[in-house]
């Protein structure tokens, strides 16, 4: 006899398990254990994206074990399955950096293919890093079926020496072995101090931005941001997570009833505030669409006008993301941020609540750290958008992590057709105080992948030209990237992009103040240039493989990469 429905609670993972047809999936599942009285619960997919290569995952499986307890105590049948988890740090400088944009989409789109082959009823997500946490928030507004996510946490802050240290001063530290002021042997123990255990690198970089960002929009529990990775407060957060996503579906609470316009603002007022990498321009439109809210580079130009500074975490500042935590966390930011009218306190949560009421009573408790909206770091947000005839659809630039005189900067072009000749450049001194150096056919197309100039930008910082020179892309950039660093330039240059049509020593100015890049070139020489210009043969591509089929699909990064 075939289990009965429960008509007070229906379940999407009905149309797997009841009735006369539906035999033979119960005996599969009675085959994993389940018994019969479990299909008449909800079946929750746990998405763990836990591997042995990724720092910020190592550590997921405890994770996931408590969430699926929290499950099993709230009435759900939790059943795990794995989600890929690239790590950026492992990839940057090689040619395996262009699989992480693609990871975003396949992420996404397994996720739905597991959720929807099986028909369960709700899901969680356990992630941690670049691409993973923005890739299960597109699958949670795709499907729309409950769903929560618990972040892995931040890695504790490292100490070299005397000084707190972590993964951002290591990157810049090994430019400092080229210049003859730090021996190889002082940077191998500081290889081993700074990265002191699990967890998303222990900067402001996109890993954490994102996780910041996921619970600014409402999709997880207060805190689950930041606590440290290695804390037990972690654990019972996963725990009380996994019994909330239960709740949730019996309250009929779906993702887009939580990602809607107004949560969009509060994520993009947070980033404004605390600085974050600028990938989130390219992942919070991706998860927008997926929720069917617009959002565009003209929203977060908006923002950046509306929302001050209030953070400033490494690689541009000093402290660290236990420093954040310690300072109230994104509860305690979002509380000052609403106490100004920079958020919208009626978002619904995952907790089933709105907003204002998860954050009531939480307070600041390091001006230090997360500065009143009346003494901000700087009066505009952390990111600005750039236009003009060079990225006549837009650029991007994390201006907090910019020095003072380099808001403003006119300098020649030093040209190179990729990310490896650049660097050479850099580390062999060839680059002056001055410079605009030029890294193109590294966009979304021309990478394909669109790969993280994190090696060029660290050697400048590194070389002693972080406030004297400028670096502007169709790639994109780590959040480990500080200085006058202008990426996502498009249209990119394999399209044909004005990037494409700069030549050596052409006159580029930068003004972040202004919103506005410029090539200092008259439009009838670029024109000429124009009818001259060809795709380099270094392009081409293997027919058929992931990167070919992602360069066929993919759309540009002023619209967040996203396939078309």
């Amino acid at each position: 006899m075939s289990p009965e429905v429960n008509p007070s609670r229906p379940l999407r993972s009905d149309a797997m398990t009841r009735g006369l047809q539906r035999t033979t999936h119960r005996a599969l599942l009675y085959a994993m254990g389940l018994r019969p009285e479990d299909l008449g619960r909800p079946l929750v997919g746990v998405v763990n994206s836990f591997n042995e290569l990724v720092p910020g995952h190592v550590h997921l499986q405890p994770l996931c074990r408590a969430v699926k307890l929290g499950i099993a105590e709230a009435g759900g049948i939790p059943l795990e399955f794995p989600s890929i988890a690239i790590c950026d740090g492992l990839c940057t400088g090689l040619d395996g950096m262009r699989m992480p944009m693609p990871s975003r989409e396949l992420i996404a789109d397994s996720i739905e293919a597991m959720m929807t082959a099986h028909a369960l009823d709700a899901m969680v997500l356990i992630t941690n890093c670049d691409k993973i946490t923005p890739g299960m928030l597109m699958a949670a507004a795709r499907l729309n079926v409950p769903a929560i996510v618990v972040t892995g946490g931040p890695m504790d802050t490292g100490c070299h020496g005397d000084e707190p240290a972590g993964y951002t001063d290591l990157m810049e530290a090994e430019a400092r072995v080229v210049r003859g002021l730090l021996s190889e042997e002082d940077l191998e123990q500081f290889a081993r101090a700074a990265c002191p255990g699990p967890g998303s690198c222990n900067m402001l970089g996109t890993a954490n931005t994102m996780t910041i960002l996921a619970e600014a929009l409402g999709m997880t529990l207060p805190d689950a941001a930041l606590i440290p990775a290695t804390h037990g407060a972690r654990l019972a957060l996963a725990r009380a997570s996994g019994q909330q996503i239960v709740a949730l579906h019996a309250a009929g609470i779906r993702p887009r009833d939580i990602l809607t316009r107004a949560a969009f603002e509060n994520a993009l007022a947070v980033e404004m505030a605390i600085g974050g990498s600028t990938n989130t321009a390219l992942h919070l439109p991706a998860i927008a669409r997926e929720a069917g809210v617009p959002l565009t580079l003209d929203d977060f130009a908006a923002s950046a006008r509306r929302v001050p500074q209030l953070v400033l975490l490494k690689p541009a500042g000093e402290h660290f993301p236990r420093d954040l935590y310690d300072a109230g966390g994104v509860p305690a930011l979002l509380a000052e941020l609403l106490a100004h009218g920079l958020a919208d306190g009626d978002c619904l949560t995952a907790t089933g609540r709105p907003l204002a009421e998860n954050v009531a009573g939480r307070s600041v408790r390091d001006a230090k750290v997360i500065h009143p909206v009346g003494a901000p770091i700087r009066r505009e947000g952390g990111l600005a958008i750039l236009y003009g005839n060079l990225a006549p659809e837009g650029a991007v630039v994390k201006s907090s992590a910019v020095a003072e005189e380099m808001l403003a900067h006119t300098g020649p072009a030093r040209v190179f057709d990729g990310e490896e000749p650049a660097l050479e450049a850099i580390l062999s001194g060839a680059i002056q105080p001055g410079d605009v150096v030029v890294i193109r056919y590294e966009g979304p197309k021309g990478g394909p992948g669109m790969r993280e100039m994190l090696m060029p930008t660290s050697a400048l910082i590194g070389m002693g030209l972080g406030r004297t020179t400028a670096l502007i892309t169709d790639g994109r950039f780590s959040g480990a990237t500080q200085g006058a660093c202008v990426g996502h330039i498009t249209p990119e240059a394999y399209l044909g992009g004005p990037l494409a049509l700069v030549q050596e020593g052409d006159g580029v100015r930068i003004d972040i103040l202004a919103g506005e890049l410029t090539l200092l070139v008259d439009e009838a020489e670029l024109a000429a240039r124009r009818a001259a210009w060809r795709l380099p043969e270094s392009t081409a591509l293997r027919p058929g493989s992931l990167l070919e089929r992602y360069r066929r699909t993919v759309g540009p990064a002023s619209r967040g990469c996203v396939l078309e």
